[in-house]
């Protein structure tokens, strides 16, 4: 599946980014379920969520170099507002 590229992300509240994709279409992305994954328990710090970035060629966002979520996720999982 080919999928838009991030253009631009922020976080809207505790755990939701919303994702503006390539194509003009945003979507919302909760990432609460990922909280259940050790890697990803940094995420419920709000001031650390909030300094979300989008990775250079718009194929993830990211926080740290261990924590991101791919283009592809994002697209497929999250909704349209």
């Amino acid at each position: 599946m080919n999928c838009p590229k991030i253009h631009c992300t922020k976080a809207v509240n505790h755990h939701v980014l919303a994702i503006e994709f390539n194509n003009g279409e945003t979507k919302l992305y909760d990432v609460s379920p990922l909280l259940k994954n050790e890697m990803f328990l940094p995420l419920q710090n709000p001031d650390f969520f909030k300094n979300v970035q989008v990775e250079t060629g718009g194929y993830a966002v990211f926080w740290n170099e261990d924590i991101d979520i791919s283009e592809y996720e994002l697209w497929v999982h999250g909704t349209c507002q």
